[in-house]
């Protein structure tokens, strides 16, 4: 057999792998899930516990944090001149990142008809509102007058206080708030059906009010499913530029100034691969310990994990190349200042943290091409980890390395984050895992109508 047949016919095996383990209805399905809200196993309910104690310890630490910021001022940071921007603007950026998965695999895979999405588009939307709450208090904080927070919003000019709307920091505020908005109601409006499900499937009748109210009167109608699907199309038709917008917004921050490092046209598309790439990484992060807690094991499937890991392998690849692009039109520039920095990144102090850079996010994923590695579910998870942290050190490597050497040797200046750095930063990932915990245990994780429609859709190609 020629290698282009082998290929073709691994293709076709893939395809045909099931997305639901066989033996599973309708109700089998509807029982699976709900029991995850309603009626959790007791070493489930422990270990969930478990989880949300651990984390509710690391939000401790981020609330201690930004207590002392906000006592004592932005001060406490590292922050200084020339490096102004610090932690908290590489913090921003990486868990704006984060969020762009959770789109990316709703909104882009549902307009491609890609129903190997319906398994874990549900908590990957949860993900991108937690990683936006997340991301947002990082801008507040870093006013270092968190009060005045309003003066980027179009409020009434009586004072002649206008916003300056030429500031890239005004674009982030309206892109956050149009994209929240619409991930929010996309969100939303996918758990209507669960909602109404768990409303009548529960016993308690707190419970019953609260699901009632939230399922909007779901009844489950051809009417309502005839209304139900157009929105849920126009939304994800709407969230899809959004996750272009967003992120090529946050990258003006950089690309609109004249600092060497910043000012470059490549970073809109740059940070928009980077932000999926890293997102994906975190959805397998999540996805794992899920499938693993809550016995989804037949929801989730190894294929589920393959097409990520190809998903990822991807836009890795994309942001390989972008790097050797950037480095390339600096050299080409023949620009004295480029050239400075790209000799200070690859030997100067925070060298350590430029080729750890490209060690986690260029030459470790390119394992991904392994058959073995995609599907080992240890090693995929430690891939996603060192993707992770590569990503949240690119981010710092763009801030600060770009900023403590300027056009001026008068002003070149060192950075080091101090302890309270490194609180709001490890804290964040406690606000965001008991975010993400109290999810999952007052809402399904995983939804039921959309399982149930790819069992459907799977028995009737299975007939024809």
């Amino acid at each position: 057999m020629s290698q282009r047949a082998k290929r073709e016919a691994l293709t076709s095996e893939e395809s045909l792998r099931p997305l639901i383990k066989p033996g599973h209805t309708l109700t089998s399905i509807t029982n699976k899930i709900s029991a995850i809200v309603l009626s959790p196993p007791l070493l489930t309910w422990l270990q969930w516990l478990i989880g949300l104690g651990l984390s509710f310890i690391i939000l401790m630490i981020f609330m201690f944090g930004v207590s002392w910021v906000l006592y004592r001022g932005v001060g406490v940071w590292g922050v200084n001149i020339p490096v102004a921007w610090g932690f908290a603007i590489t913090n921003f950026v990486w868990w704006i990142g984060i969020g762009h998965a959770g789109t990316l695999i709703s909104a882009i895979l549902l307009l491609m008809n890609q129903n190997w999405r319906n398994s874990i588009n549900r908590f990957a939307e949860a993900m991108t509102l937690f990683a936006l709450g997340c991301a947002s208090l990082f801008p507040l904080l870093h006013l270092g007058r968190p009060e005045a927070f309003y003066w980027m919003l179009p409020y009434p000019n009586i004072m002649s206080l206008w916003p300056q709307f030429r500031s890239p920091l005004v674009w982030d505020v309206f892109a956050m708030i149009v994209y929240g908005l619409v991930s929010l109601f996309f969100w939303y409006l996918g758990l209507v059906p669960d909602l109404a499900t768990l409303r009548d499937r529960t016993e308690n009748r707190l419970a019953w009010v609260i699901y009632g109210i939230l399922s909007l009167g779901w009844r489950g109608g051809s009417r309502q499913w005839f209304y139900y699907e157009r929105a849920y199309l126009l939304l994800a038709g709407l969230a899809t530029p959004l996750v272009i917008s967003v992120h090529s917004i946050v990258s003006f921050d950089f690309s609109v100034a004249i600092v060497p490092g910043w000012h470059s046209t490549l970073f809109p598309p740059y940070f928009v691969a980077g932000a999926a790439f890293s997102g994906l990484a975190m959805v397998i992060l999540i996805a794992i310990p899920i499938r693993y807690v809550f016995g989804l094991e037949d929801f989730i499937t190894m294929r589920h994990f393959n097409n990520l890991a190809k998903l990822m392998l991807a836009l890795g690849l994309i942001v390989a190349y972008s790097y050797v692009v950037e480095y390339f039109f600096r050299w080409y520039s023949d620009n004295t200042y480029q050239s400075n920095l790209t000799h200070d990144q690859a030997t100067g102090a925070y060298s350590w943290m430029f080729w750890l850079q490209i060690t986690c996010n260029a030459l470790i994923p390119q394992v991904l091409w392994f058959k073995q590695v995609r599907s080992n579910l240890r090693l995929l998870f430690i891939v996603s980890i060192v993707i992770s942290v590569g990503m949240w050190v690119e981010r710092y490597v763009i801030v600060i390395t770009s900023l403590h050497r300027d056009f001026l040797p008068s002003v070149f200046g060192m950075f080091s984050g101090t302890i309270w750095d490194w609180a709001t930063l490890i804290g964040s990932f406690g606000l965001f895992l008991c975010l993400m915990f109290m999810f999952i245990r007052l809402l399904p994780g995983v939804s039921m109508a959309e399982m149930r429609k790819l069992l459907l859709h799977g028995k009737m190609k299975e007939e024809s």
